[in-house]
């Protein structure tokens, strides 16, 4: 019986890119030469419980501890967060056989809205490579019967579960908004974050035997106001804290939550979008699903701070733009810098 090919050639792109003569000198100078060893550490962990407790400090207490996390971390784990564990079995393993079809089928046939990407095509370097491989679905597509072909089971998960890390995202944004003073009406007056604008992507770090310096995904910070994450227990997250990269102990009963670049602007530094990453594992691969709190393009991006705020107003659409002009003439995103005022 021949063996069915189901991981994309990254060894082959990423050979192409290392063989390449330097082109493009990139603002940021990042490398992936040997770090010293980098320990696990906790994600601050907090009780989601406490936002509907009847006690009025308890409640106040889960709000700080969600404000805390997010201004000095960027990042934070929730449990006891309303999506059963039924529910994200159920989305593993629907994951899993996705990505287990051949490489040929994944790449052709137009499965999830013709969605499924792998490795870094922008990248000019070998250190903005990523050995990965991906679909990124807008919701608007998810109840479509037509983007799943065989994989029916997946629609309905993939809708059950779309609809509880909406709601989800939209209790913390809730939380973080009113931290800042706004009231929810008046920020959802001027930013749409719903399902015609927000993405879950599946992703999958096929093991990497190349080297363990590689990226499974390249350092970047999030272009959205907030991500949620469930992933397994391998390892290999890690993010910036200070000036060091440390890694993220996986918890199997918590969900992982991070603030977005939007967030950052619109908080006026007040909570952190923080650079992260995923390093690739020479036995075992990873799998994690990914929910991004998107607006609408034409929402206007602005600091709702009193103090004069540090970034000049955008559209997520143009943020965007120069999202994908870096990609491409840089390899990797710049990002908030590039709207810093003057």
């Amino acid at each position: 019986m021949v063996a069915i090919e189901t991981n994309p050639p990254l060894a082959q792109a990423y050979n192409k890119i290392r063989s390449r003569k330097p082109s493009v000198t990139c603002e940021h100078n990042h490398t992936n030469e040997r770090e010293p060893e980098i320990h696990y550490e906790a994600l601050p962990l907090v009780d989601l419980k406490g936002l509907t407790s009847n006690d009025d400090n308890e409640r106040a207490q889960c709000v700080a501890q969600i404000v805390s996390a997010s201004s000095e971390w960027g990042f934070f784990q929730v449990v006891n967060h309303g999506i059963s564990p039924k529910l994200l079995n159920q989305m593993r393993r629907e994951q899993m056989e996705l990505f287990d079809t051949s490489f040929s089928r994944k790449s052709t046939c137009g499965l999830l809205n013709n969605s499924y990407r792998w490795g870094t095509a922008s990248a000019t370097s070998p250190q903005d490579f990523s050995w990965s491989e991906a679909f990124h679905i807008p919701l608007t597509k998810i109840s479509d019967k037509t983007c799943y072909g065989e994989f029916s089971s997946l629609r309905e998960v993939m809708v059950e579960y779309a609809r509880a890390m909406q709601n989800l995202a939209g209790l913390l944004a809730g939380v973080l908004i009113t931290n800042l003073g706004q009231k929810i009406e008046d920020f959802e007056e001027n930013i749409c974050c719903d399902e015609s604008t927000c993405f879950l992507r599946l992703n999958k770090y096929p093991i990497c035997p190349v080297s363990p310096e590689i990226y499974g995904m390249v350092p970047h910070t999030d272009s959205d106001f907030l991500t949620i994450v469930h992933q397994d227990q391998v390892g290999g997250l890690q993010l910036m804290r200070g000036s060091k990269w440390v890694a993220v102990k996986p918890n199997k009963d918590a969900l992982i939550v991070n603030i977005g670049d939007l967030f950052q602007a619109w908080s006026n530094n007040m909570y952190k979008s923080v650079e992260h990453r995923v390093m690739s594992n020479a036995k075992m691969k990873r799998f994690s699903v990914a929910y991004f709190l998107c607006p609408s393009y034409d929402s206007l991006i602005k600091s709702c701070c009193k103090n004069p705020s540090l970034y000049r107003d955008f559209t997520f659409g143009e943020y965007k733009l120069k999202v994908q002009e870096d990609a491409k003439l840089l390899g990797r995103k710049i990002g908030l810098p590039r709207f810093l005022r003057l």
